[in-house]
């Protein structure tokens, strides 16, 4: 007699199970990273508009989402600016 195999538990996911990890269509093509400043750029003075926009460089070439002050701070001289 053969004996059909049962689905464990393990094999199913729960049924409120969300998967953040799979892109979704409604988020934007894939690969695409959200950032703190991205959407208030026009809204700066222009010596904001650089911060944010060296920020967000900073953030995508070392792919940071957040940044620490100490990570600011290095921006900011990298733009001339001293105490």
């Amino acid at each position: 007699m053969s004996q059909v195999p049962h689905p464990s538990i393990i094999d199913l996911p729960p049924a409120d199970f969300f998967e953040r990890r799979q892109p979704d269509a409604a988020d934007g093509p894939p690969g695409v990273e959200r950032r703190q400043f991205v959407n208030s750029h026009s809204d700066l003075s222009p010596e904001a508009a650089d911060l944010a926009q060296a920020i967000d460089q900073y953030k995508i070439s070392h792919r940071r989402r957040f940044i620490t002050y100490e990570e600011m701070l290095m921006v900011l001289k990298s733009l001339g600016y001293h105490r």
